[in-house]
């Protein structure tokens, strides 16, 4: 191979061909890692690790400071199970009542056109916006004893779950709004033409598409609510063994300086929400491999 022309004369120089020798057979190509990606994930390890991981590492530890049998004695006093009982039954309820309706919602805020839609479509997000303590004092004048509609939902388990039904509002109508809004109208119109009625392509088309953005915000809503402490604090009462939720009763345990007993509700809160989140994500993965 010839090289350039050497002193303007004209006169070529013989460069060799730098060229790698070919890979051997079999032999396996390491992926490439770029500076600039190495750093971005250390940095996001980084932050998750001392946001997230490391104060849920603390709390379980802190959960076991005295044992495992104090920890099985804390969970299940009466107050304690009593809280845990009613948070994770009426967060399971909020869930359910959020697929259907959230869902509703969301259709008609793609498919329907009314007078108001974008004001409604901002309302939705209000109880990502509002403080959850703000949340529970408005519904507390709304539907208290001195309430304007003449419905009085204080100090009941109905108030519960009204209060947890207002915080996950918005988590079902946000999954699925994406989806419905890029959910191809063809393939309805394919098979409208072909004969089939309204319901039977909502069934096949449509719903189908929808279930899994679907059951990620009904995980999201139910996750949510069991966590839920501003909202219900003011029109649950906070009775023991009737409308006191597991995160009220964790703050009194802090209260009561039992941060062990707390840390051991919290645990067990915790374990709910990833067994919730797990299930969904294997859920998840069964229907993408059945297409």
């Amino acid at each position: 191979m010839y090289g350039p022309e050497v002193g303007g004369i004209g006169m070529t120089v013989d460069t060799p061909s730098r060229t790698a020798p070919p890979p051997r057979a079999g032999a396996r190509r390491r992926p490439r890692v770029f500076g600039g990606t190495a750093l971005g994930l250390g940095s996001a390890v980084l932050y998750l690790s001392l946001i997230v991981l490391i104060p849920l590492a603390l709390v379980v530890v802190r959960s076991t400071d005295e044992g495992l049998g104090y920890f099985w004695k804390a969970v299940t006093t009466p107050d304690a199970w009593a809280a845990l009982t009613l948070t994770i039954g009426a967060s399971a309820v909020v869930a359910l009542v959020n697929l259907v309706l959230g869902t509703l919602i969301a259709w008609v805020l793609v498919r329907d056109r009314f007078p108001g839609k974008a004001i409604v479509d901002t309302l939705i997000d209000l109880p990502f916006a509002l403080p959850t303590i703000v949340a529970g004092l408005v519904l507390l004048a709304l539907y208290g004893p001195e309430s304007p509609l003449g419905v009085n939902l204080a100090y009941s388990r109905a108030g519960v779950g009204l209060a947890l039904l207002f915080v996950t509002l918005p988590f079902v109508v946000r999954t699925v709004q994406p989806v419905l809004i890029e959910l191809d109208k063809d393939m309805e119109q394919a098979a409208a033409s072909l004969g089939a009625s309204p319901f039977q392509t909502f069934r096949r088309i449509i719903l189908p598409n929808l279930v899994p953005a679907m059951l990620s915000g009904t995980a999201l809503a139910f996750t949510r609510a069991i966590s839920e402490f501003g909202s219900t604090v003011l029109i649950s009462g906070n009775l023991p063994f009737r409308t006191q939720v597991a995160a009220v009763n964790i703050f009194s345990q802090i209260e009561g300086d039992n941060t062990t007993g707390a840390a051991a509700i919290s645990t067990v809160l915790l374990v709910v929400a990833l067994v919730a989140l797990l299930a969904l994500d294997l859920l998840q993965r069964w229907g993408s491999r059945r297409g």
